[in-house]
């Protein structure tokens, strides 16, 4: 009987279910699915498919997923989107440890379970644990390779971890989960309460999954710099008055020089002088100090240094949209790239 338990035990410990969350993603989610779908590890894979067009709910379950076709009459988030899959995990394996998440523009990595497994399965006070996610094609535009430099964080214990991650399933829903009507920044945000609860964010140095960006044009790039502004806010709004004040140093920066510093100048050369356009200097010497202090670090370092300073102009534009919803009492509708 004891060896029978402990087998039990063993079992249950190594239990996975990936749950994938995907729109109209065509070919990239069937390079996803192939990625999970009768890998040993995996016990079950659930997609959860938010109003697709192009068969993808039909086509996961030619391949043996559980689907969950989202209400699409109730606001779309991601953090929705994940909960409902984590739902469904659970109710098909109720000993269920652990979940993997990935969104349906990505593939996991061969080596990954394995390792983010063996990390939660020796490390009880991990909550989640996450690894290198890279861009699959950085070569097709200066914005890919900006989102892969994004993606390199810093080894070892974490404050937050992204959509890709694996989490403890005890973890995952003591905390209930991700806040589902955020629209963006809602991975930090469910990182904070664990944290507070006495959970530990694990950033290992192990390959884990590539990522299909697809941005390759300016417009998107601007979009998805505004809808981090977006979430700087609203994460400040949430959490700004906690100990480790979380966003409002990104949240001050981008109020400081996507809108009060051209605000300050305008008005200085409308009604003093227009040598006040002078300070507007200031923007290309900000872009030379983050240049200095990267450029031995990144390859692309004018690039990042650029883009890093004329980022904070659509960042604020997100924080006024914030502002305004929340004036307004409106809840923000998706600020997508793509």
């Amino acid at each position: 009987m004891h060896s029978m338990t402990n087998r039990s035990d063993a079992l249950k410990d190594r239990a996975v279910v990936a749950v994938v969350i995907g729109r109209n993603e065509g070919t990239r989610l069937k390079v996803c699915l192939a990625s999970v779908v009768n890998v040993n590890l995996v016990q079950t894979v659930v997609y959860v498919d938010s109003g697709s067009s192009d068969g993808s709910a039909d086509y996961a379950r030619s391949l043996g997923c559980e689907v969950v076709d989202l209400d699409m009459s109730i606001p779309f988030t991601a953090g929705r989107a994940r909960n409902a899959g984590f739902a469904r995990a659970v109710a098909c394996k109720p000993d269920l440890a652990h979940v993997q998440f990935l969104d349906g523009d990505c593939e996991l990595l061969p080596d990954w379970l394995t390792a983010a497994q063996s990390v939660l399965q020796s490390s009880p006070q991990v909550a989640a644990v996450c690894g290198r996610l890279r861009e699959r094609f950085p070569q097709k535009s200066i914005y890919n390779q900006m989102c892969d430099i994004e993606w390199n964080t810093p080894v070892g214990e974490a404050k937050a971890c992204g959509g890709i991650a694996m989490f403890r399933v005890e973890a995952f829903a003591a905390s209930t989960g991700f806040r589902e009507t955020l629209i963006a920044g809602e991975e930090p945000e469910l990182c904070i309460r664990l944290r507070s609860a006495g959970w530990k964010i694990l950033r290992i140095d192990q390959d884990m999954a590539l990522h299909d960006a697809a941005m390759v044009h300016f417009r998107q790039w601007w979009s998805r710099s505004t809808r981090t502004g977006y979430a700087f806010a609203e994460g400040a709004s949430l959490h700004g008055r906690s100990p480790e004040r979380h966003w409002v140093r990104e949240s001050r920066r981008a109020w400081l020089w996507g809108a009060g510093i051209p605000v300050l100048v305008i008005a200085l050369a409308i009604f003093f002088s227009p040598w006040a356009l002078g300070l507007l200097l200031a923007y290309p010497l900000q872009v030379l100090r983050i240049y200095r202090k990267v450029y031995q670090s990144l390859p692309l370092a004018g690039w990042y240094a650029t883009l890093q300073v004329v980022g904070k102009l659509p960042e604020a534009l997100g924080q006024c949209k914030f502002l305004l919803n929340q004036m307004l009492g409106k809840r923000a509708a998706l600020i997508e790239y793509k």
